[in-house]
């Protein structure tokens, strides 16, 4: 299996939240994964909130890190100086935080968390969906049989 591993570094400034986006969405498009894909878009959003977790948590600069497979699932990676683990919260109502965790849980096919040197990793993957080809206008699909 070929992996392409990338990594940014990411400043402890909630304003590189913005930057690792638009970095996260020329490394996925530079992979093969389009823009308008579903899976760069659950990415992206993923990356948004782990990146912001480790920055407005720790207040300490992180690493975001993608493991893309040449099949096209992904894995991300956001470590952090803290060795403090993930606390996942449940946000009610108005709430405008503690829906981080939570989006990832139901976003990511599978998540958890590492230590990693004096700090810790929290990674996701991902799985691509396979690409189902569009119908021939006018074709009939049935299991294993195209009736034109």
């Amino acid at each position: 299996m070929q992996v392409l591993q990338v990594q940014l570094e990411v400043g402890a400034d909630p304003a590189e939240v913005g930057r690792a986006r638009r970095w996260a969405r020329s490394r996925l498009a530079g992979s093969g994964i389009r823009d308008d894909e579903p899976l760069a878009e659950t990415l992206v959003l993923i990356i948004s909130e782990l990146v912001t977790n480790a920055v407005v948590h720790t207040g300490c600069p992180a690493v975001l890190r993608m493991l893309i497979a040449a099949e096209g699932g992904v894995r991300v990676e956001v470590a952090d100086a803290s060795d403090r683990p993930p606390k996942p919260r449940h946000a009610e109502g108005e709430d405008t935080n503690g829906r981080g965790l939570e989006l990832v849980d139901g976003l990511a096919d599978r998540w958890g968390w590492q230590p990693e040197g004096a700090g810790k990793s929290i990674w996701c993957e991902v799985d691509r969906a396979p690409v189902v080809p569009s119908p021939v206008p006018g074709a009939t699909v049935s299991p294993g049989r195209v009736h034109c």
